[in-house]
Parts: C-alpha cells; sequence; structure tokens
C-alpha cells in the first residue's frame, strides 16, 4: 500500500493525501477524516517520498514531448525545468514520438514512475480533433495525477491547459498580407495537430472575411525541414515557371525559412515580390537574410502559467483555470513589407 492506493480509495488526489498527512488545512474536516481512516486500517506508514509532496522537497513532475530534436520542444523542456527545479520538484523526462500508441505507452510509464503531475508538451497530445477518442488517455491519466497540456485543448477533469491563440494570430497576419495586396498565400504547416488546425482556421478566416476563397492548391502539408521544404517547392513550382504564390504562411520557422531559400534560388524578391512569415519566433528568424517575421506564440510565458497552475493544483487550490490562453505577438522583419 503506497500513497497512491490511499488516494484512489479515498478517492482523492495524491496531493490531498499528502496536506491531510502534513496537517495542511486546505482540507475539508469529512475529507481528512475519510483519509486518516483508510490511513489507520491499513496500517500505511508514509515514505520519505510521501512525506515530500506536502513540503515541496521531493515532488516528481513528468516532462513528456513527442520529439527533443526540435527546438520548440528543446526550449519548452529548458523552461519548464528551470521554473520547476527552482520550485523544489524533480523531472523525468519521456520522448513519447508522434504515434498514438508510443504516446499512450510513455503516459503510462510515467505513471508506473508514480509522479505527482504530468506536462504534457505539443498540440500533437492533443489529436487532431476528428475523435475524442484520441485523448482518452489524457483523461484516463487525469484520474490518477493532475495533466497539464502545453500548445493543446483537452477537456476533462484535471487536465489543466495553457495555449496561444494561434487561430487569431494568423488570421491577424493573413489579413496584413491580403491589405498589402497578397491574393496567392501559401499556407505551409507540418501537421494536422489541434496548434496546426487553429493556424489554418484563422488563415481560411482572414480570406473569407473579404469574400475570398482559399485555394486548397496553395494549402501545402510538408516535412519540417528548411532544405526538404526548398525541395518540395522546387518540385512542384519549378523556378523557371511562372511566380504561383505572392506570399507565405507558414506554421513553423523552418517552413517558413524553407520558402526563403526557394525564393532566393528563383530570383524572387523578398519582400517585393513574396512576402513571408514564420510562426514561433526562433532563434532561426535570425540566423537568415533577410531575418524572418514571424508570430511569437509565447512558449516561455505557457511554460510559466503551466508551473504556476501546477504548484497550485499540488498545493489544493480550487480555482485553477482549466484554460489558459495568451495573445500571440507578431515580430516583422526583412521578410514582409511592414
Amino acid at each position: 500500500m503506497n500513497i497512491y492506493d490511499i488516494a484512489q480509495k479515498a478517492g482523492v488526489s495524491i496531493a490531498t493525501v499528502s496536506r491531510v498527512m502534513n496537517g495542511s488545512g486546505k482540507v475539508s474536516a469529512q475529507t481528512r477524516d475519510r483519509v486518516l481512516k483508510i490511513i489507520e486500517e491499513e496500517n500505511y506508514t508514509p515514505n520519505i517520498f510521501a512525506q515530500g509532496l506536502g513540503q515541496g522537497t521531493a515532488h516528481t513532475v513528468g516532462i513528456l514531448v513527442p520529439d527533443i530534436d526540435n527546438l520548440y520542444m528543446s526550449s519548452a523542456l529548458s523552461c519548464l525545468e528551470n521554473a520547476l527545479t527552482e520550485a523544489g520538484y524533480l523531472c523525468i523526462l519521456g520522448c513519447s514520438t508522434y504515434a498514438a500508441s508510443a504516446k499512450e505507452a510513455h503516459v503510462r510509464m510515467m505513471l508506473d514512475k508514480k509522479v505527482a503531475a504530468l506536462i504534457l508538451v505539443g498540440s500533437t497530445y492533443a489529436g487532431s480533433g476528428l475523435s475524442p477518442e484520441e485523448t482518452d488517455y489524457i483523461r484516463q491519466a487525469a484520474e490518477t495525477v493532475p495533466v497539464f497540456l502545453i500548445n493543446g485543448q483537452v477537456d476533462g477533469k484535471d487536465v489543466y491547459c495553457a495555449t496561444c491563440d494561434d487561430r487569431s494570430a494568423v488570421l491577424e497576419v493573413t489579413k496584413a498580407l491580403l491589405e498589402n495586396g497578397r491574393r496567392r498565400i501559401l499556407f505551409l504547416s507540418d501537421s494536422h495537430s489541434f496548434s496546426a488546425r487553429q493556424k489554418l482556421s484563422g488563415y481560411e478566416e482572414a480570406h473569407r472575411a473579404l469574400s475570398l476563397e482559399p485555394d486548397p492548391s496553395l494549402n501545402l502539408h510538408i516535412h519540417n525541414n528548411i532544405e526538404e521544404t526548398k525541395g518540395c517547392l522546387k518540385a512542384l513550382f519549378p523556378p523557371n515557371g511562372p511566380q504561383a504564390f505572392d506570399a507565405v504562411a507558414a506554421v513553423e520557422d523552418g517552413l517558413a525559412i524553407g520558402a526563403l531559400k526557394y525564393a532566393q534560388e528563383a530570383g524572387i524578391r523578398v519582400p517585393e515580390d513574396l512576402e513571408i512569415v514564420g510562426y514561433n519566433n526562433s532563434r532561426l528568424c535570425q540566423c537568415c537574410t533577410p531575418e524572418l517575421t514571424s508570430v511569437d506564440g509565447r512558449l516561455s510565458d505557457l511554460c510559466r502559467v503551466t508551473v504556476e497552475n501546477l504548484i497550485n493544483v499540488l498545493d489544493g487550490e480550487d480555482d485553477v483555470p482549466a484554460l489558459t490562453t495568451l495573445p500571440a505577438l507578431s515580430l516583422r522583419r526583412g521578410t514582409t513589407k511592414n
């Protein structure tokens, strides 16, 4: 019998059991009595880890990313680990890949390690949105520990999400391109995740606001790799042919820079004849000429909010929002006119 078994039998979270054992006042008398009765019946003796849960000395948080070889994911890990370590938490890292079965298996692995909470980084964990069953594994995990999702949205008890308003950000970016007279805006994405779908929605909404219908042939799905993107565009739109698009809205900076390299090889002037906007405002933006205009998805702020919410949940706060949405910021550089 361990603290997780006690929590399950009492119908409460492990944080609540920890607060009871450490004499916290943030538990109702009825709940306290129920937990203490089970502890007595089971003759349970708390171990060092269980005792530490209420004191901030031995908390362990699981963090899952699909791929650590990704600027967004590695930046998130750095932010999260720094903030959690400063707050007295230990971190366990897992890389799940993008396969559904692997994501579910890694969540189970984290639960087996008896983490106090689980953080999932990336909208891939929120599924495609086509079926709620895709995210059942998250709701099931949240029956054991609170689950925190960064850059994705999943509804469920004890599931807490922090997202950037990607739809509005891309809507405004696309609207600005249209107002500059651009009518053939290429939309580049690398997935069908929650975030990518929100960005596509903003792109389409901006067109329809001006009674324009987006050209489906300009909605391309390409692997987020600079050289691969350049090569794909060269194959689809030969440089010696007519210019097929006059702007690019990409869901990742790498895709946008791939389009920039294509334009430079094709002799297309940027931003005079082609405007390009990336997303995430990564350090790649300042590693190209001209420097890349990009949308900042507020990743460091999403990580900060997530850690604050996690601490509050484990401390027994009952007013932690299930969804926090931050507005994005546009940083205009040399690949757009204004």
